[in-house]
């Protein structure tokens, strides 16, 4: 076992040496900006799209779940992605000027040795008191990581392979990416809380939108970063407004969501940033509408969770006991087992909000001034343009269910998935998932699919 440590940080050395020794450039002519693209870097592109895009994805989840194929998954993606990083510094034609893309690549050899290390130390179970546990927790904070270093390294990558955010440039493309990813991010933390999430939820004693309304509340920041010079644009004016409008709104958020409450306060707030984007007037047409469908999708996104919190969900209703009315408000327990499938027409809908938060992050993501030049240049409209974002967000959520699936359907969650078609029991103790009280109506809870003792 020790030999296959040595041998692994071994090949991990050569590996990263070679990529310190691969020549990058701080100037490019003509000639090789606009040379062709070879097989060997389209192969690189490819391959490491799959690897860190859907291989450590799908192992990081069947590591969650404790699937006896996450060694196996694991295990080949690094292979891959050593096979991928030779084929990126083995390329010809097309050269590319030093940027982010690279750098990322130097840093990514900690994380994939030390989750390396990690992995081979627990296969030996030593230790088992004192160091072990930590371990286990590193490897788990690591492994949840790879997601997110795969989003940000392929963005890089996308950015390295245009040329953009160069110069000028680079404060939009910071405003566009993080807040695109940002609303992607938020989309697939409520599509786990949908599917997985709750008995998490649950626990924390707090309902979602707390957590929403805190997040919103701590994007202060963009208060401060919209604004440059002297002169007030009409732009630096809508930013730092948005800015202001989210911690103000935020800070109510967190004020009535307290006490396990639900508020809509977050949706409001998605529903006034897109207003806003949908009447950002820009320097191109193109530009313009794409911005616009933008913000009519995000309007959507809010609009879909308002009805979701206020009428789909299960509702609170009064506990009555005795003739005594309790003025806390507490989920009906009492329900039909065939009406609360977890197919049914509610749980259908309750898709709508995070897809339409994924599509929206995608559009923003896509509406650069650089992007927009290149399509505008390239003739085409800003139709097509827009629904191929949009075949990229069916893809997106479809690659984010699946995984979220295959967590409640595999490892230790198989049994409890066969059994009771993943659904857990609806009771007082778990009524966070309920919209504010809307009279004396009352909608029939619904089962959702997981154990009690799972974890998102």
């Amino acid at each position: 076992m020790a030999r296959n440590v040595a041998n692994s940080f071994a090949i991990l050395f050569l590996l990263f040496a070679s990529v310190l020794a691969h020549k990058h450039h701080d100037e490019l002519t003509e000639e090789q900006k606009n040379a062709p693209v070879d097989t060997i870097l389209w192969l690189h592109i490819f391959l490491q799209a799959a690897v860190w895009g859907v291989l450590f994805p799908t192992g990081m989840v069947l590591g969650l779940s404790r699937s006896r194929w996450h060694v196996p998954l694991q295990s080949a993606g690094f292979a891959l992605t050593i096979a991928g990083y030779i084929l990126g510094h083995s390329h010809r034609g097309r050269s590319f000027l030093a940027g982010a893309h690279g750098k990322f690549a130097n840093i990514l050899f900690v994380p994939i040795a030390l989750q390396l290390a990690l992995g081979i130390y627990l296969k030996l179970h030593i230790h088992e008191q004192t160091i072990r546990p930590w371990a286990v927790k590193a490897h788990g904070v690591v492994g949840k990581a790879y997601p997110i270093f795969g989003w940000v390294q392929m963005l890089f990558g996308a950015i390295a392979f245009r040329g953009y955010c160069r110069g000028g440039n680079l404060g939009q493309c910071l405003a566009h990416y993080i807040m695109g990813s940002g609303f992607i991010a938020y989309g697939t933390i409520m599509a786990i809380l949908l599917l997985v999430g709750e008995a998490w939820v649950r626990r924390s004693g707090r309902s979602p939108d707390w957590w929403d309304s805190w997040v919103i509340m701590l994007w202060v920041l963009n208060t401060f970063t919209e604004h440059r010079g002297s002169v007030w644009s009409v732009k630096d004016m809508q930013h730092t407004i948005l800015g202001v409008l989210w911690w103000a709104g935020g800070i109510l958020g967190i004020y009535l969501s307290r006490n396990n409450q639900r508020s809509i306060v977050p949706a409001i707030i998605i529903i006034l940033t897109g207003w806003a984007m949908s009447d950002h007037t820009q320097a191109l047409m193109l530009s313009t509408k794409v911005h616009a469908i933008f913000g009519y999708t995000l309007m959507s996104a809010g609009l879909t969770r308002i009805i979701e919190v206020c009428f789909v969900a299960p509702k609170y209703t009064q506990d009555v006991t005795d003739g005594d009315t309790h003025s806390e408000h507490t989920l009906d327990a009492s329900r039909d087992e065939s009406s609360a499938s977890s197919h049914s027409p509610m749980r259908a809908f309750r898709h709508l909000p995070p897809f339409l938060l994924v599509s929206s992050g995608l559009l923003f993501m896509s509406a650069t001034d650089e992007e927009l030049h290149f399509v505008n240049d390239a003739g085409m409209d800003h139709v097509t343009y827009i629904l191929i974002m949009f075949s990229i967000a069916f893809i997106m959520y479809t690659l984010i269910v699946t995984l979220i699936n295959l967590y409640s359907t595999s490892g230790r969650n198989a049994a409890s998935a066969d059994t009771k078609d993943g659904a857990i029991e609806l009771t007082q103790s778990n009524k966070w998932y309920s919209p504010v009280p809307v009279g004396d109506r009352e909608l029939e809870p619904e089962s959702h699919v997981i154990g009690d003792d799972d974890e998102a």
